[in-house]
């Protein structure tokens, strides 16, 4: 961003050469993105442990309550010790609809988005457009820059990717390899600071997920420390969360990266948490030398170098290896070090190996959805069809165009309804089609209140979306209804209050004549679905409307279902599985978890999403009510609601391994560990010696040619019954060596429950 506000009740404001400091202590930071309104506000206490362990609707109307409390979400970070790194609004991107900004301020006279007016004053990543403004972007940057810096806060301002940063604002760097492609602060009186690490790619409609693996993470952090003497890494996400209601935007999905070191729900995602939890030990033990000593660097070969940091009394050297595929060995002075594939070794004192980011000693998790209840029976479904309508029932538009989408909602929904009618003669043979161009994400078509069909875009080819579908018209007047839907606006990019949706033009021709088209009368708009403007989500609103029992009302569009389920004994996160359903949105107790779009499928022929989450912030006691607006068609009674948990957890640690720097243990060793609230119930699998570790995941027989016969029982004996233990890798705690030399790893897979 332009500006990242960052600060805290103990954050001091100097400088030592190329490192913030914090209060006393001169160390390397790593601050995580953890984003208030997709969270909510009762899980802000624990989720600051495990983080630690490892807007305005209208004008002049700002909305602080619930799970949008800043304020509260602040001090609780204050109170376990942790910083801020603060985006100040309203332009935060994120993947939220307008890129955070509130929709009135398009509606502000002569403005232009994201240039020096006196209406808008945030900014977020401005070097990727900068060029689009011509002579007006560099005033703009230096403007900012004055704009905030005169606020006279007394903490340090940052601008992300704008390399030209006017004194004394830092210039940073967001991206997945900043290491590399970060070209330093503009001064020597700033530091080196990478304000987006991304731990995964943010997920959207028909695309498949695109996870980072831990050791790729840890090897981009550990270089950027040492190439670029960076002092501060913020993780963007550290913690996953949820798009809930209408936030997202254009085409990303409900879920939001939910691959970080702490999920979606706040589970821990492992190896990645754990993994980054031993790099930053590593990092934080050479704190002395990285900050006061003296640098230098060494090749060894075309991929592979070292960097070393010392003092007259301590000494930190890093050895990279580039080479993807290939282990290197290396001589660094008296020792001599193999380094794996695409791994950065550190070695305390310059010597003593210490951490690996390419060999994960880290446990692994298996997360799994559990079935709690099936909304399987008919007579628990209700649903009332959303009338499809042919006379506005709120005339917002008459007139012979067509009018543009947001301006017309106000973003206020996602739906806007174009309405006319086609008065038909029969003139010959030939099958009539409708042809509509939409710049839209999905439009549905209605003639005389039957569907006739829909299209749809996608995020990686926006624009134009047209549909020609054949139409049967009878003689005389015919309705034409065509619901126009966005899912989520535009969150980037240049002059985005230019940018328009809507339908673009129609009409009605016969395959054999192309050229000859057919009149449409003129357009009339209605915004939003009936049910949506009374509310049927909510209970009370939901009492208003005429609902009937299911019989054949499934895989039809444009249905509202409602059901009750009971709240989930314990404390496990809660999710819906919807993938029976098509698209549409979902409410519980009348709070909106946001879009599903299930029927949309990735390459791989799977739904982008087919799990919603449900805080239990939003759950009452006993019965719950559930409220779907299918737009497609679907079935319902396949709907279940689960519990997600880390059921199965592995391990494999070799008996070279470097141990735990946050173990007492002074040898490699498994550390297992369940979640809060469940124990080790069983121990699926467990061999000392030399077993296959392309199964262990599955909990299959993996023993190779070498294990000890006490495997199992000295695992079970340290294990069961406990939330997490710890087993040292060495022959005497097995009975001996079963196998002298040769390598020999511990492999455990244990379930939780």
């Amino acid at each position: 961003m332009l500006f990242k506000h960052t600060s805290s009740g103990t954050l001091t404001n100097l400088f030592r050469a190329r490192y913030v400091l914090y209060m006393e202590s001169p160390r390397s930071n790593f601050l995580t993105k953890l984003s208030v309104r997709k969270q909510p506000r009762t899980q802000f206490s624990e989720r600051s442990v495990k983080i630690k362990s490892s807007y305005s609707l209208m004008l002049d109307q700002y909305n602080f309550e619930g799970r949008y409390d800043l304020v509260k979400f602040i001090r609780e970070i204050h109170a376990q010790g942790l910083y801020v790194s603060l985006r100040l609004g309203p332009f935060v991107e994120s993947e939220w609809k307008y890129g955070g900004l509130p929709f009135w301020l398009r509606g502000i006279p002569n403005i232009t988005f994201r240039c020096d007016n006196e209406a808008f004053k945030i900014e977020n990543e401005y070097k990727l457009v900068e060029a689009a403004f011509h002579s007006k972007g560099p005033p703009y940057v230096r403007w900012a820059a004055a704009m905030a810096v005169n606020l006279q806060t007394g903490v340090p301002w940052m601008m992300c990717k704008q390399d030209d940063a006017p004194d004394p604002i830092i210039n940073t760097c967001n991206g997945l390899i900043c290491g590399e492609t970060f070209l330093g602060p503009n001064s020597p009186n700033k530091p080196a600071l990478w304000t987006e690490n991304w731990t995964s790619r943010y997920p959207v409609y028909g695309q498949d997920r695109r996870s980072r693996s831990a050791a790729d993470l840890a090897f981009a952090v550990a270089l950027f420390i040492l190439r670029k003497k960076g002092s501060f890494v913020n993780y963007y996400m550290y913690h996953g969360g949820t798009n809930f209601g209408r936030f997202a935007s254009s085409y990303v999905t409900t879920s939001y990266y939910d691959g970080a070191p702490l999920d979606e729900y706040g589970l821990i995602w492992q190896p990645t948490w754990a993994h980054l939890r031993e790099l930053h030990a590593a990092v934080k033990q050479s704190a002395e030398p990285l900050l006061w000593g003296a640098y230098s660097n060494h090749s060894f070969g075309q991929q592979q170098e070292g960097h070393v940091f010392a003092t007259e009394s301590e000494c930190v050297a890093f050895l990279v290896n580039f080479d993807k595929h290939k282990i290197s060995t290396i001589q660094f002075g008296e020792e001599v070090f193999q380094l794996a594939p695409k791994s950065i070794s550190i070695l305390s004192q310059c010597r003593e190996l210490i951490f690996q980011t390419g060999k994960i000693n880290a446990q692994h998790g298996l997360r799994t959805a559990q079935v709690v209840q099936s909304i399987n029976h008919v007579d628990r479904w209700k649903f009332f069809k959303e009338p499809i309508p042919t006379v506005p029932s709120k005339m917002s538009h008459v007139g012979n165009q067509l009018h543009e989408h947001l301006s017309t909602t106000k973003d206020e929904t996602d739906y806007l309804w174009y309405l006319s009618a086609h008065n038909y003669k029969r003139n010959g043979n030939g099958q009539l089609v409708l042809n509509v161009e939409a710049y839209a994400h999905i439009l549905h078509a209605f003639i005389n209140d039957d569907y006739v069909g829909s299209v749809h875009g996608s995020h990686d080819k926006p624009g134009n979306i047209v549909l020609k579908a054949p139409i049967s018209l009878r003689e005389g007047r015919n309705s034409i209804s065509l619901l126009c839907v966005m899912v989520g606006s535009p969150d980037s990019g240049a002059y985005m209050e230019r940018r328009t949706f809507g339908v673009r033009r129609a009409s009605i021709k016969r395959r054999q004549q192309k050229s000859h088209s057919v009149g449409i009368e003129h357009w009339k708009n209605q915004v939003g679905l009936s049910g949506e403007t009374n509310k049927i989500y909510t209970s009370e609103g939901s009492s208003h409307a005429e609902w009937s029992t299911i019989d054949k009302s499934m895989h039809l569009p444009l249905i509202w279902y409602k059901t009750t389920f009971d709240t989930p004994w314990g404390n496990d996160p809660v999710t819906l599985n919807l993938s029976s359903m098509g698209k549409g949105e979902v409410w519980i107790n009348g709070e909106s978890i946001g879009r599903y779009w299930v029927s949309f499928k990735t390459p791989s022929g799977q739904p982008s999403q087919s799990l919603y989450h449900i805080p239990r912030y939003f759950l009452k006691t006993g019965e719950n009510l559930l409220v779907l607006m299918e737009e497609i068609g679907g079935d319902p009674r396949q709907i279940t609601v689960n519990t997600m948990s880390v059921t199965r957890i592995y391990s494999s640690v070799s008996e070279t391994s470097t141990p735990s720097l946050l173990s007492r243990e002074k040898h490699p060793a498994i550390h297992l560990r369940c979640q809060k609230g469940k124990h080790i119930t069983d121990i699926e699998f467990a061999s000392y010696g030399n077993s296959h570790e392309d199964c262990i995941e599955s909990g299959k027989n993996c023993h190779g040619s070498c294990h000890a016969e006490m495997s199992e029982f000295v695992v079970k004996n340290a294990c069961l019954g406990r939330r997490k233990c710890v087993v040292p890798v060495r022959a005497p705690k097995f009975g001996g060596d079963p196998c002298p030399g040769i390598e020999k790893s511990l492999s455990v897979v244990a379930i939780c429950g």
